[in-house]
């Protein structure tokens, strides 16, 4: 293949992103000099002026600019492809939204630490509109998403857990809750309002009730802490929500919790170098996954009304 030097390429591209010769000299340990010779070095080699020069200043140029984010991605998944071979009998990066990883993964990887020195999970808790993941672009080599089961082309999955739904208040507002639900704030613990409209529905409870107002949250903890403080009515997750309800932080107004559909994966790419670790992490995830609370007044709505 013939190729510019790719130390060439490497100094150029650290230059436009930083838009400084000098701070990319001192990100690659050389000098000014240096970065300013590779460029120059590079535009002959295009046959096109990357950088604009106005005395000690410079400015990337409109082809400068195209050719250092093309470089950026190319450098970023030569760098994703030598760390995946060079720690894959060592490590695991996972990617896991923020309600699942505090309500139940961070005991259950704790305690998978304990019992697997290797690999080392080193997991990456992040709120997702939608929960997705690239592989090709993000830095983990598996996820923990809620959906449907379907990823995209390119990954392969596992269902850990389903989602039930279920209304949960302190116990200071479980009488007004159960009384007069409309007459109650409720909280919404995703701007779209989904999780109120699918248990309503599911379970014919409250013909008419209008969801357009209450208190809107982006994640299921937020809605959760929210009526543990007392602020109104929230839909949590029934497993995510089972050691609140356990210990009385939270309370269940009503009886019913309905599945939505959708479930917690663990998913991964196809033809993993590392499957084996994801295996291993797949395995223990499926022994602990969370239980039904054991209170003999919830049932549960599994079709749609």
């Amino acid at each position: 293949m013939s190729l510019p030097p790719l130390y060439a390429l490497r100094a150029f591209e650290a230059a436009a992103r930083l838009n400084s010769f000098s701070k990319a000299a001192d990100l690659l340990n050389i000098t000014p000099g240096a970065v300013s010779r590779h460029i120059r070095t590079l535009e002959a080699w295009f046959d096109c002026e990357l950088f604009m020069r106005n005395g000690p200043r410079v400015k990337v140029s409109e082809a400068g600019r195209t050719l250092a984010g093309q470089l950026y991605e190319g450098f970023m998944s030569i760098e994703r492809a030598c760390n995946a071979f060079r720690s894959h009998s060592q490590f695991l990066r996972l990617k896991a939204p923020s309600t699942l990883t505090m309500r139940w993964l961070l005991d259950v990887l704790n305690d998978f630490r304990k019992n697997h020195p290797t690999p080392r999970i080193e997991i990456t808790s992040v709120w997702m509109d939608t929960d997705e993941v690239d592989f090709s672009r993000e830095p983990y080599d598996c996820a923990i998403l809620l959906g449907n089961g379907h990823f995209g082309e390119g990954t392969e999955s596992r269902l850990l857990f389903s989602e039930w739904l279920i209304p949960v208040c302190s116990p200071a507002m479980l009488v007004n809750a159960r009384e007069s639900l409309p007459d109650c704030e409720l909280i919404h613990p995703s701007p779209d309002r989904r999780d109120w409209r699918r248990w309503l529905k599911k379970t014919g409870r409250f013909a008419g009730l209008s969801i357009s107002g209450g208190k809107v949250f982006d994640t299921l903890e937020q809605g959760n802490l929210a009526a543990l403080s007392g602020h109104g009515v929230s839909v949590g997750d029934l497993l995510l929500s089972t050691d609140a309800i356990r210990s009385g932080l939270l309370c269940l107004p009503f009886p019913e919790a309905v599945a939505t559909g959708d479930g917690y994966y663990l998913v991964w790419p196809e033809n993993s170098a590392i499957k084996q670790n994801v295996e291993m992490l797949l395995n223990w995830l499926t022994r602990h996954t969370p239980l039904f609370p054991d209170e003999s007044l919830i049932y549960l709505h599994s079709g749609e009304k």
